[in-house]
């Protein structure tokens, strides 16, 4: 039997992390010592191993969770692809998403995130159906093809919804992030589904959300001492004039630049790091403190 340091050490993963796929997908199963200890069976071991093969593989958190309490199980072989979302049934959900957004029928929107939600990890209704959705929504505004009610609508509908999975994301003992979006970048959405990934893996979150103040920004850090401080914007030239305050920002912990408008050279004349991609897979990739980094975070 194992303690969770030794169990930590033998996986490489961090103690934060066993903990939260302990408690979110009861990926391991202690039991108490004499002295009210957990301990981790060699079998908690395997089951972690097993999982860690899967996320090699592009599973999600939580998609490679249930595939090795499957495989354990026998009710799927390792050989057997897991918890891959079905094409069709994404696509059917994303087409009824927009018939029912574009006509301001927010119930029958809110039915098929819950049908998405009830079959695909968060993850991969965010990733697959949400964060497209939008990409779509803001050419279809360009192109004139849906008014600003529209577009104003659906977006609070999926923001409310993102906002639900965020509840209680500052609990925990795992790292702490500051999130926030530079003075005049009203656009959150990408960074609120950013956050509630983060702590789906283990991190508890500070939200400040749209049009942060820099000085506010940097006070909030200065008070909370977070593991890392996101920044994000919709283009580069919200970061024009910021150079002096991110620099501080970077003095005072890790800090990473994302959205559409963070650059290698913005990071670089900062010393953040950039954050490249699409946000859930940026925080499905974002190491814990101390734990080794793995993939590059630009690629």
């Amino acid at each position: 039997m194992l303690r969770i340091g030794e169990l930590s050490r033998r996986l490489g993963v961090s103690d934060h992390v066993l903990r939260a796929w302990e408690r979110r997908y009861g990926l391991l199963r202690p039991v108490r010592s004499a002295g009210g200890f957990r301990l981790y069976s060699e079998a908690d071991l395997r089951r972690v191993r097993r999982m860690q093969e899967h996320l090699a593989r592009g599973l999600s958190t939580a998609e490679a969770a249930r595939a090795a309490i499957d495989e354990e199980r026998g009710l799927r072989s390792p050989a057997e692809p897991a918890g891959l979302p079905h094409r069709g049934q994404v696509a059917e959900a994303a087409r009824a998403l927009v018939v029912a957004l574009d006509t301001f029928d927010e119930p029958a929107a809110q039915t098929v995130l819950d049908g998405l939600l009830s079959t695909l990890t968060v993850e991969t209704v965010v990733r697959d159906v949400v964060l497209p959705y939008l990409h779509q929504l803001g050419e279809r505004w360009q192109r004139g093809e849906v008014s600003v009610a529209q577009e104003h609508f659906a977006s609070n509908v999926i923001r409310g919804r993102l906002t639900g999975l965020a509840r209680g994301w500052g609990h925990g003992r795992g790292p702490r992030a500051l999130l926030a979006c530079v003075p005049g970048e009203l656009h959150d959405i990408a960074l609120l589904a950013f956050g509630v990934v983060l702590h789906r893996n283990g991190w508890r979150i500070n939200y400040l959300g749209a049009d942060t103040p820099l000085d506010d920004l940097i006070l909030a850090a200065e008070e909370t001492h977070p593991d890392l401080v996101v920044v994000a914007a919709t283009a580069a030239e919200r970061f024009d004039g910021l150079t002096g305050g991110l620099s501080r920002l970077a003095r005072l912990g890790q800090l990473a630049l994302a959205g559409a408008g963070a650059t290698e050279d913005i990071a670089a004349s900062v010393g953040a790091r950039l954050l490249a991609g699409d946000p859930v897979t940026a925080a499905e990739r974002m190491p814990l403190p101390g734990q080794r980094r793995g993939r590059d975070l630009n690629q």
